[in-house]
C-alpha cells in the first residue's frame, strides 16, 4: 500500500490557484489588450476589403448610344446598357431604359456618357436646378429673338414683364432650343426664338405663366 507523503503546508491550495488565475495581473492585462487590439485591426481590414469589393462591383447603367442634343426626345435606339464599377456610378444614374424612353434631353450628352436624372426632363429636375422642393418648369418666349441663341442650360436669369416689373428672380434655364422661325401674334411676321424652359419657385412660375400668355418676356442674365 503506497505511503502518502505529508502535504507541504506552504504549497498553494487548489482554491488559491483558481483565485490567482482569476485575479488580473499587469502582464496578463497587457497580453489581453494586445490580443484584442490585433483582433480589432484584423476585423477592420476584413470589413474594409469587403466594402471596397462591393464598391468596385460592376453595376448596369444607361449610357448614350450616340451624341444627344438638347431638346431631343429619347428613343430605345438612343440608349445602351453598360456595366461600370460601382464607385464610378454618379448619383442619379438611370438604371432602366424604360425610365428614359420618351423623355427630353436638357443638355448635350456625348456617346457613351452615363445618363442621370439631371440630364433629362423628370419631375425631379426643377428641384435639382433650383434647390426648392416646390419649384416648377415654365416655358417662356423671350421678347428678344437672339436670347435663345445666347442662353445655355444652367444659366440663371431674371424674368421681366412688359411693364419692366420683375416677375421672377434667379430662374434657372432647363432647356433651350435656339432660334426658330415662328409665325403668330408675338412674332410680328419675323423670326422669334422658341420658348425657353425655366425652373423657378411655384409662385413665380404661376405669375410668369399668366403674364406670358399675352406677352413675350424679357430676360436678364446673371
Amino acid at each position: 500500500m503506497p505511503v502518502l507523503s505529508p502535504r507541504d503546508p506552504l504549497a498553494p491550495r487548489v482554491l488559491d490557484r483558481i483565485r490567482h488565475l482569476a485575479r488580473p495581473s499587469w502582464t496578463r492585462s497587457v497580453v489581453v489588450r494586445r490580443v484584442a487590439a490585433i483582433a480589432l485591426v484584423l476585423t477592420a481590414i476584413v470589413v474594409g476589403l469587403s466594402g471596397q469589393a462591393a464598391a468596385d462591383a460592376d453595376r448596369p447603367v444607361i449610357v448614350a448610344a450616340r451624341d444627344l442634343h438638347p431638346g431631343a426626345r429619347l428613343s430605345a435606339e438612343d440608349l445602351s446598357v453598360s456595366r461600370v464599377p460601382g464607385r464610378l456610378v454618379p448619383k442619379g444614374a438611370m438604371r432602366l431604359s424604360a425610365d428614359c424612353v420618351g423623355r427630353t434631353v436638357v443638355s448635350h450628352i456625348r456617346s457613351g456618357e452615363i445618363l442621370t436624372d439631371a440630364r433629362v426632363l423628370t419631375s425631379r429636375l426643377p428641384r435639382q436646378l433650383t434647390g426648392r422642393a416646390s419649384a416648377r418648369l415654365v416655358p417662356v418666349r423671350p421678347a428678344d429673338a437672339s436670347v435663345g441663341s445666347i442662353l445655355r442650360e444652367g444659366d440663371v436669369v431674371d424674368v421681366l414683364g412688359p411693364d419692366s416689373a420683375v416677375l421672377a428672380r434667379g430662374a434657372v434655364v432647363a432647356l433651350t432650343t435656339g432660334l426658330t422661325q415662328v409665325s403668330g401674334p408675338l412674332s410680328g411676321g419675323g423670326s422669334t426664338s422658341a420658348p425657353i424652359l425655366l425652373a423657378m419657385a411655384e409662385r413665380e412660375a404661376h405669375r410668369v405663366a399668366t403674364v406670358g400668355l399675352d406677352s413675350a418676356l424679357a430676360m436678364v442674365l446673371h
